[in-house]
C-alpha cells in the first residue's frame, strides 16, 4: 500500500525529496525506530569531506555558461579542427562535450551551444536532419568527463552507504575517459560517413592565423581542463581541492579579467546554482534515510534472491539492467537517478561480482543514453522546444545517432576493462 501511495502523491506533483521522506518516516515508523535517525542520516552527509566539490564545481559550470566561454570553445575548436573531413561535426562533438562535462547539465548545453552550433551546421551545408539529431545527442555527452557532477555523486551516493568496497572518485574520473572517448569517437566516426559526400569534396585548409587568434582568445579557459585533470591524476589536489581551485580561478577570469559576468549577475548566478544545489542536496540526504531503512530491512538482498531465482549468470544480469537504466533515463533525471537507485541496484550487482566502479559508469553511460531514448527521452523534448521542431522529427534526426551510442553502451556494460584499466586493482 505504501508505494502506491507514494506514487500516487509523486505522480501528483508531491515534490521528491517529500515523498522520499515519506516513505522512509512510514519505514521507521512501522519498524519502531526513533524519527530521529533521518535527521542523522541528512547530517551524515555534511561530514563527507568530497561533498564540498558539487557546489564549487556546479558554481564554476554556471559562471562558464553565462559567460561567453562557450562562443570561445566553438571558435578555437573549429580553428583547430577545422581541417578535418567533417569539420563542424567534429567540433560540434568535441564543444558539446567539454561544455557538458564541466557544466553537468546536457539540456543547458542543447540550449547554450545548440544556439551557436545548430545554424552554423545548416550554413555550412550538413542536412538538416543530420544537424537536428547531432546536436540533440552531442548535448548528452560529457557525462563521464570529469568533472562531470553525476560522476561525483555517485561516488558521494556509494561513499554514503557504506556498503561494500569504497569507491574512491578520483578511480571515477580516470574510468570514464576510455568510455566517454570511445562515444566521442564513434560519434564522430557516424558523422563523416554520414556527410562522406562533403567529406570527398572536402579540402585540407588550416589557418595558423585564426588558430593563433582563437586560441588566444580562448586562453583563461583552455587550461582549466589540465588544472583539474593534472592536479587530480597528479595527486596534487584532492577533488575537493581541485574544485576549489577551479571555481576560484573561473570567477577571477569571468569577473575579473574578461569582466563578462558583473556583480549582479554573479548574484543572480550564485542563488540560480545553489538552488540546484540545495534540491541535490535535501534529496540526497533523505535518500540516504531511505537507503538506510532499506539495508536494515535487507530490501536489496531480498530483491537479489528473487532475482537470483530466474537469473544466475552476471551478464545476463546486466543485459536486463541495461534495459531497466535505458527506461529510467527516459523517465528520470539523472541525479534523481543517482540518489534513488544507485542505493538499492549497488548491493545486488555487487553479489553479482560486478566492480564497484564499473557499475557507476555503465549506469551514467545508460542514463545519457536515457535522454535520448524514444519516446520520452527528456533531450528530445528540449532540443523540439529549442529548434521549434516536432518531436516526431526529432526522433527520426536522433534514431541513427542512438544506434551508435547503444553499441557504444553494450561496449562498455559488457566489456569492464574498458572502464578499469586506469582503475588501482
Amino acid at each position: 500500500m505504501t508505494p502506491l501511495l507514494l506514487l500516487v502523491l509523486a505522480l501528483l506533483g508531491v515534490p521528491l525529496f517529500a515523498v522520499i521522506a515519506l516513505g522512509a518516516i512510514i519505514g521507521f515508523s512501522g519498524a519502531g525506530v526513533d524519527l530521529t535517525v533521518i535527521a542523522i542520516e541528512i547530517y551524515r552527509i555534511a561530514e563527507m569531506p568530497v561533498l564540498i566539490a558539487i557546489p564549487l564545481f556546479t558554481f564554476a559550470g554556471y559562471l562558464l555558461g553565462e559567460s561567453n566561454a562557450p562562443d570561445r570553445l566553438v571558435r578555437a575548436s573549429n580553428a583547430v579542427l577545422g581541417w578535418l573531413p567533417g569539420n563542424l561535426a567534429h567540433v560540434t562533438i568535441l564543444a558539446c562535450a567539454l561544455f557538458t562535462a564541466f557544466t553537468g547539465a546536457s539540456g543547458v548545453t542543447i540550449v547554450a551551444m545548440g544556439a551557436l552550433l545548430y545554424p552554423a551546421l545548416n550554413q555550412a551545408g550538413y542536412r538538416e536532419q543530420f544537424n537536428l539529431g547531432l546536436v540533440t545527442t552531442a548535448g548528452s555527452l560529457g557525462l563521464l568527463f570529469a568533472p562531470a557532477l553525476p560522476l561525483i555523486l555517485y561516488g558521494v551516493v556509494v561513499q554514503a552507504m557504506g556498503v561494500g568496497p569504497g569507491v574512491s572518485i578520483d578511480d571515477l574520473f580516470r574510468a570514464g575517459v576510455l568510455p566517454g572517448l570511445l562515444m566521442v569517437v564513434l560519434l564522430s566516426g557516424y558523422s563523416m560517413w554520414a556527410n562522406r559526400h562533403l567529406v570527398r569534396g572536402h579540402r585540407w585548409h588550416f589557418s595558423l592565423r585564426e588558430a593563433g587568434s582563437a586560441l588566444w582568445q580562448a586562453r583563461w579557459e583552455l587550461p582549466l581542463p589540465f588544472i583539474v585533470l593534472g592536479g587530480i591524476y597528479s595527486g596534487y589536489f584532492a577533488v575537493s581541492e581541485a574544485a576549489a581551485v577551479t571555481a576560484l580561478y573561473v570567477l577571477v577570469v569571468e569577473v575579473l579579467i574578461t569582466r563578462e559576468i558583473t556583480l549582479s549577475r554573479l548574484v543572480a548566478i550564485m542563488r540560480e546554482s545553489m538552488t540546484l544545489v540545495g534540491g541535490i542536496m535535501i534529496i540526497l540526504g533523505v535518500s540516504l534515510a531511505s537507503t538506510n531503512y532499506m539495508i536494515d530491512t535487507e530490501v536489496p538482498m531480498r530483491i537479489f534472491e528473487t532475482v537470483q531465482q530466474y537469473i544466475d549468470s552476471k551478464w545476463t544480469f546486466l543485459a536486463l539492467l541495461t534495459v531497466f537504466l535505458l527506461a529510467l533515463g527516459m523517465m528520470l533525471d539523472i541525479f534523481s537517478a543517482l540518489v534513488l537507485i544507485v542505493p538499492i541496484i549497488f548491493p545486488i550487482a555487487m553479489a553479482y561480482g560486478i566492480h564497484p566502479v564499473h557499475l557507476g559508469i555503465l549506469f551514467l553511460a545508460n542514463m545519457q543514453l536515457g535522454y535520448i531514448t524514444p519516446p520520452v527521452g527528456m533531450n528530445l523534448f528540449i532540443a523540439s522546444y529549442r529548434f521549434d521542431r516536432p518531436v516526431l522529427e526529432v526522433y527520426r534526426a536522433t534514431l541513427p545517432f542512438f544506434f551508435v551510442l547503444f553499441a557504444a553502451v553494450l561496449l562498455i556494460t559488457f566489456y569492464p576493462p574498458l572502464s578499469l584499466v586506469f582503475v588501482a586493482p
